[in-house]
């Protein structure tokens, strides 16, 4: 009895275990079928899991477009940087004899904490921090250069690696630093993604053109990231930045920063202003601010670039524009005769700088001596302020002259009250910008026709090779005629050797152009009084009978000696940048001869010397006032730069190269101009870094050169640009 009664206890249990598992089969059954009919699980696409899981993404890297000047020299472009990185997981040796992260952090710290300047103890303390992985070293082991990383890597230290990545450089360091801005790396805090962004200037203008899209490679992989045999991949190609092209040439304004930098160091001024313009296309071939930075470091001070976005009072250099127009208007005699000293309009008293004037004197003396009253007369009587209020506007005075750079501001023709009329005749009560000066001046130095200044030549596109923006002389405006622009050059000329601009004479070069000594108004009201608290400039074009260049500089409070005149730190600046500018620009120089009283030309024409023997080659150049430079051992001469028929000043070098391989000259005091000729001439490559002449070499004299060998040059500007002094009528404070 009690047998059976087990048994059907049995049997009971083996029907509900066998019940439970029939309903585990029917649900697992009907999981399955929903899971093969729908894909999902808990609301997941299993296809989109795995395609996550296996599907791997590889980033290509695009390149943010590079800035060059107009002959195709960079000036901001993406080069490689590395952060040194150490592995500390030693699961990643597998070999011993192979090790893979760091063996021995004192050894490791004993060699490499010196090459980042770097404290060893604690280097150390970072690479014996416990359960870390992989650690860096901050600021010192981040954005190292590719020199540094190479003799890192000479230590085969075990454990420590490299990350590469993209940083923008600008290989020139303070270099139309205002104009050109800055880019730099911004982290999106929703995205977690890292972008490089234009900050400033043309970098942020032009962002959208430079800007780039990084592109990716997709494919299918095993459960350890490895790419499967057959898989398809899918290729999204990077977009690449578009390359801009500048108006800008890279060794005029080397001319004009180095200059800048001796001005600054010699006269500690507050502000220091230059730009360069080709006046016959409204080209600007140079433009730099004082104080400027550096956009690798971007120790930034200012940032405006007061070339177009700080209008002031400019002085006498507006008095070209009055004389044009009363020349225009057929109000001008030269030969006339006015009471200079002062002069009474409603509202004040006008004084020239010299208060008791010279008596009667003409109205082109007036135009040499700088007479605040004879523009005052000219306005107030020959022209009226209406009509010298038209001149302003054909001259573009009035307005923004609407140059391709972000920031341009406007300015302010104060013209109320009839003393403020009168004043901005002679460049007071009325402000300006440098750039509108620049535009206005292209007008006297172009036959009457006003170009309209810009920046960017062209952009881009380096993918397909296409033109985007291809910008072409703009003419703004016809305010005066040619005969009228030719009588204002004349007399701006006579500024120039007998008037008050004498400080600006070039030997060989003749120039035309007005001083102006401006004052600054105060924050207590009225103006800075004292010796050097003006702001002093020069607006000059050469050569005279066919101006080739437009440049104005300004300097504001420059800390003057009792010996100095204000307008020396502004011939500083211009002189140098004129003369080196004309020169590099194959100007021809004149001077005078004594006899008969004409120009001669000194240039000289190349003859050719291929084929010839070396030392005779050398003996007909310096024959001719030539500089022979012989590179190679052989007898005969193969090939020369620059080439026959090409003109050249005298003492210019000429490059000679031999039948037999050539060899490095030594090449420190050499212009980079000459160092890019030797490049052209033996076919190496040569990269180089600041501004001037050269200081250093990579390769030793005398190494033999072969077509791709790299050169690397370091300049540095001369110790000093200061010419000699010439004696000058100073032009004091202008009421």
């Amino acid at each position: 009895m009690k047998m059976k009664v087990k048994n059907n206890n049995i049997n009971r249990g083996a029907a509900f275990i066998s019940l439970i598992f029939a309903l585990l089969f029917f649900i697992l059954m009907a999981r399955f079928l929903y899971i093969q009919g729908t894909g999902e699980v808990d609301g997941v696409v299993l296809a989109a899991l795995a395609e996550e899981k296996y599907t791997k993404q590889r980033v290509i890297e695009a390149q943010r477009g590079n800035i060059y000047d107009r002959n195709g020299n960079p000036i901001a472009e993406d080069t490689s940087s590395y952060t040194v990185v150490a592995i500390l997981d030693e699961e990643l040796t597998v070999n011993e004899d192979e090790p893979k992260h760091v063996v021995d952090p004192q050894e490791t710290s004993r060699k490499l904490a010196p090459l980042l300047k770097m404290d060893e103890n604690d280097m150390y303390k970072i690479l014996t921090k416990p359960e870390k992985k992989q650690v860096e070293f901050g600021t010192y082991g981040s954005d190292i250069s590719t020199s540094l990383k190479q003799e890192i890597e000479a230590l085969e230290l075990p454990g420590i690696a490299f990350r590469r990545e993209l940083k923008r450089y600008y290989p020139n360091g303070t270099f139309a630093s205002h104009l050109i801005g800055y880019a730099q790396k911004v982290t999106d805090e929703k995205t977690k993604t890292t972008d490089t962004i234009g900050m400033l200037g043309i970098e942020k203008s032009l962002d959208k053109y430079l800007h780039e899209e990084d592109g990716y490679m997709k494919f299918q992989s095993d459960t350890k990231g490895y790419k499967l045999p057959d898989a398809k991949e899918q290729i999204v190609p990077p977009d690449n930045g578009s390359d801009v092209y500048l108006t800008i040439d890279q060794t005029i304004q080397t001319f004009l920063e180095d200059a800048m930098n001796t001005a600054v160091k010699e006269y500690e001024p507050k502000k220091v202003i230059g730009v360069v313009a080709n006046p016959k296309t409204g080209e600007i071939l140079a433009m730099s601010t004082r104080p400027s930075f550096d956009p690798n470091v971007r120790n930034i001070e200012n940032y405006l670039n007061d070339v177009i976005s700080y209008p002031f009072e400019p002085g006498s250099t507006m008095k070209i524009f009055t004389l044009a127009a009363a020349i225009e208007e057929g109000v001008y005699n030269g030969d006339a005769t006015f009471q200079s000293g002062s002069y009474s309009v409603s509202g004040g008293r006008i004084h020239d700088h010299n208060r008791s004037g010279w008596g009667a004197i003409t109205f082109d003396e007036g135009v040499l001596k700088s007479s605040n009253v004879s523009f005052a007369i000219m306005a107030n009587e020959l022209l009226g302020s209406e009509k010298l209020l038209e001149y302003i506007g054909r001259f573009g005075l009035d307005k923004p002259t609407g140059i391709d750079l972000e920031g341009e501001v406007e300015n302010k023709i104060n013209y109320k009250y009839e003393i403020d009329r009168v004043a901005t005749a002679f460049g007071q009560a009325s402000s300006v910008t440098p750039i509108q000066q620049i535009q206005a001046a292209t007008a006297i130095a172009n036959g009457g026709k006003m170009m309209k200044p810009y920046v960017v030549d062209k952009i881009v596109d380096t993918d397909n090779e296409k033109t985007l923006v291809d910008h072409k002389p703009q003419v703004a405006g016809e305010p005066i005629s040619a005969e009228t622009a030719k009588r204002v050059l004349g007399l701006l000329g006579r500024v120039v050797t007998e008037g008050t601009g004498r400080n600006y004479n070039l030997e060989g070069y003749q120039v035309a152009g007005k001083t102006g000594t401006a004052e600054i108004p105060s924050p207590q009201g009225g103006y800075l009084t004292g010796k050097g608290n003006y702001t002093y400039s020069f607006l000059g074009m050469a050569p005279l009978d066919d101006p080739q260049l437009v440049i104005y500089v300004a300097v504001q409070q420059p800390k003057l000696k009792v010996t100095d005149a204000g307008n020396e730190p502004v011939a500083m600046v211009f002189n140098h940048v004129m003369k080196n500018s004309l020169q590099y620009l194959n100007i021809q120089p004149i001077e005078r001869d004594a006899d008969k009283d004409e120009h001669v030309d000194k240039e000289i024409e190349v003859a050719s010397y291929v084929g010839k023997p070396a030392e005779e080659a050398n003996r007909l150049i310096e024959k001719v006032n030539l500089r022979a430079t012989i590179i190679g051992n052989g007898k005969n001469i193969s090939d020369q730069i620059p080439k026959q028929g090409e003109k050249i000043l005298p003492n210019e070098q000429i490059l000679l190269l031999t039948d037999k391989e050539a060899n490095l000259p030594d090449i420190l005091g050499w212009s980079l101009r000459d160092v890019m000729r030797l490049a052209d001439l033996t076919g190496i490559d040569v990269s180089h870094s600041g501004n001037g002449y050269v200081v250093e070499q990579s390769l030793a004299a005398g190494s033999i050169l072969k077509s791709g060998d790299k050169l690397t040059v370091k300049l540095e500007p001369p110790n000093t640009l200061k010419e000699e002094p010439v004696e000058e009528e100073k032009e004091e404070q202008e009421e």
